[in-house]
């Protein structure tokens, strides 16, 4: 009897979970759909245009540059025959975004990709370079979905709509020489979970992609000026190609995910970070459930190597601190 109640225990919290998980299951089509993605000239952006082009997508794609635009319309009707127009804004001026969207007419699925970063202790930042990447991060997401979401919810074709954020694991977790730019990402996840509330009456749905370290033209220059500690505790998780970070983010927001990891250890952050963040599917309901204390315990001895990894670190800069004053003597 005891055996037979543990035995029915799993199926009970499995059939429980899939009459309360919200937002229900959704299936959002890309072929013959309008996908607007900013950011989308050159790196995960444009990797993303590709994805949803390569399935039909009517592509639309918003950056600064005029000539990357050019380039990555470019390529990308060399490459598909689909349409695609380009628009030059900077994302800090609502005005400029504001008759781009119009000017592209109602979307379907838009993307919030742009972003920058810059890789330094809080102590040493200056706070104009902060105050960017608060602008460009989070007030540049504001004025797109501000500017678009009239036209999403007016929108002809009432089929099941997607505003997709690009967050970071460093908007899952923080990690030394990215307070700024974590806070930038962390406030997209607040953003969202509150947005979907808003928006779901309207067959709106919202979704967070969460990338790690990414082959992309910003990468290797900010990498130069990374702290040490940063690139030994940045190693710790393997890179990916922007490509295959575009398939993934078109996977997820077909499946209406509300967080879409791109690896295992991405994915693992997700149920360790999951707290009250919407969830669809009541499989995944179920791992959270169950492996939430476990992943817990995971995150902690993760965050016990990266403050050896600091210690340490900072052992030996003071030894080598001394040891040079040693010698001016």
């Amino acid at each position: 009897m005891v055996l037979f109640g543990l035995l029915l225990l799993p199926v009970l919290l499995l059939l429980l979970l899939y009459f309360i998980v919200r937002p229900r299951p959704i299936n959002i089509p890309i072929k013959n759909r309008h996908v607007f993605i900013t950011g989308g000239s050159m790196g995960i952006g444009l990797a993303i245009a590709k994805q949803a082009a390569s399935e039909g997508a009517r592509i639309s794609l918003l950056a600064r540059s005029v000539d990357q635009l050019q380039k990555a319309k470019e390529s990308i009707c060399q490459a598909y025959e689909v349409e695609v127009s380009i628009f030059s804004a900077d994302v800090r001026d609502y005005d400029a975004v504001e008759r781009a969207i119009n000017e592209a007419g109602s979307i379907d699925v838009l993307v919030v990709n742009h972003g920058v970063y810059y890789v330094e202790e809080f102590e040493t930042q200056g706070l104009d370079v902060m105050k960017t990447m608060i602008d460009v991060n989070l007030m540049g997401s504001f004025n797109v979905i501000k500017a678009a979401l009239p036209l999403m919810k007016d929108r002809k074709d009432k089929g099941p709509a997607s505003i997709a954020l690009t967050s970071s694991m460093a908007g899952q977790v923080g990690t030394y020489g990215f307070a700024a730019y974590s806070a930038t990402k962390f406030g997209l996840r607040g953003l969202a979970e509150a947005l979907q509330q808003e928006v779901l009456e309207n067959n709106i749905h919202l979704s967070l992609i969460f990338p790690p370290v990414t082959e992309t033209p910003g990468f290797e220059p900010a990498r130069k000026t990374m702290p040490e500690i940063t690139k030994i505790i940045s190693s710790t998780s393997a890179g990916m190609k922007a490509e295959e970070v575009g398939k993934i983010t078109i996977q997820g927001i077909k499946s209406g995910s509300f967080s879409i990891p791109c690896k295992l250890d991405g994915r693992a952050l997700v149920i360790a970070t999951a707290g009250l963040s919407p969830q669809r599917c009541f499989i995944m309901a179920s791992l959270e459930v169950v492996f939430a204390g476990l992943f817990r315990f995971v995150a902690l001895l993760l965050q016990w190597n990266w403050y050896g990894i600091i210690e340490k670190k900072k052992i030996t800069e003071k030894k080598n601190s001394n040891s040079k004053f040693g010698s001016l003597k």
